[in-house]
């Protein structure tokens, strides 16, 4: 499954997974972690692994590293 993810790092709401309204495959996610050397990414895979019952190496970010918009992939075997 492919997700657009918007993550707002620094949130106080997080760690939080919110449904986009009406858009097929968008979440926003709401993380504690700061985007400091990947700390923020790290935190999304974890929480993204969690939220969708798989590990985290089946949680993977395909583009957008640097970007608060990024395009994950998440196996579901």
């Amino acid at each position: 499954m492919n997700l657009t993810v918007h993550v707002k790092p620094g949130s106080r709401k997080g760690p939080l997974v919110v449904a986009d309204q009406g858009v097929e495959n968008s979440l926003t996610v709401f993380l504690q972690q700061r985007a400091v050397e990947g700390a923020a990414n790290d935190a999304l895979v974890a929480l993204l692994a969690t939220h969708f019952g798989v590990a985290k190496r089946d949680v993977v970010v395909v583009r957008g590293h640097t970007s608060r918009i990024k395009r994950v992939r998440v196996d579901r075997s």
